[in-house]
């Protein structure tokens, strides 16, 4: 794994709002990376949030228009809950060096993982942004998007607005089914031109969750695997929203307070502390 980046990459990712690292995982890597998440997928059932019963392509309160949504992707949450080879790989604290110096913040934590498996003939994933869906408001946010497979202009590769996490704020307008709908928020933008990022497998890419992002439909008849991980800075704040925490925490926060719960949320960077 690529365990560091260069001054020209920091500064690229603060100025277009997202960095694709070729090559970011070695094959070895990426072939425990392949069999980790689908061991951990097939433990999960289909569960898509741990200590729920809402299996993935059933409403879960937070994507809106359940059928149109569930061909969108399969999405498995917070599987590194529930493996411990998935674990290991989603609190690296290579991971997190690199998240910690792109974003400039003081340090990550773990904010939650997600499988995004797009089936054959899956449909677009509408243009949004990450950061207004999480339990936390903060310009620094950032996650990792590593393709398990080619990600291609057939299958659904990424697309980026560069520039645009300058712009945006915190207003959260869901994935809808019209890619652009996110411009009736942010008419402005609807100018910028959209940049595709095909991935060979084993690259990733970072983002700003306030980066304007989507990915095209997957048009074959092949699966296209990705996995991801969002990380928020250390200091973050609880905004009021409760997304994927489990009640029993949610239910000891008040608006303001640090998440700063190392089981819930742990520590990446600086790496060593409990």
């Amino acid at each position: 794994m690529i365990s560091d980046v260069t001054s020209d990459q920091i500064a690229r990712y603060r100025r277009d709002g997202f960095l694709v690292i070729e090559n970011f995982l070695t094959p070895s890597e990426l072939a425990e990376w392949r069999s980790a998440v689908e061991e951990a997928i097939e433990e999960r059932d289909g569960i898509k949030i741990p200590g729920t019963n809402i299996k993935t392509g059933q409403d879960d309160g937070i994507n809106p228009d359940t059928d149109y949504y569930a061909n969108v992707f399969d999405q498995l949450i917070n599987l590194w809950q529930t493996n411990a080879r998935v674990r290991k790989l989603m609190l690296s604290p290579e991971l997190g060096k690199v998240a910690t110096l792109l974003s400039g913040a003081k340090g990550i934590r773990i904010w939650h993982d997600q499988a995004l498996f797009k089936r054959p003939w899956a449909n677009p994933t509408a243009l949004h942004l990450d950061v207004p869906y999480w339990s936390f408001s903060s310009p620094d946010a950032i996650s990792i998007w590593v393709a398990l497979d080619d990600a291609t202009y057939e299958n659904g590769c990424l697309y980026f607005l560069p520039g645009t996490h300058k712009k945006t704020s915190y207003r959260d307008i869901g994935i809808q089914k019209n890619m652009k709908a996110i411009f009736a928020v942010y008419p402005e933008l609807a100018s910028v031109e959209a940049l595709a990022v095909p991935m060979r497998a084993g690259s990733a890419s970072f983002h700003n969750g306030l980066c304007i992002h989507g990915a095209g439909a997957n048009m074959t008849p092949r699966s296209r695997r990705a996995m991801t991980c969002a990380y928020m800075p250390e200091g973050a704040t609880f905004n009021g929203q409760k997304n994927v925490l489990p009640d029993e925490y949610l239910n000891t926060l008040s608006i303001g307070d640090p998440l700063n719960n190392d089981r819930q949320n742990p520590l990446l960077w600086p790496a060593g502390r409990s």
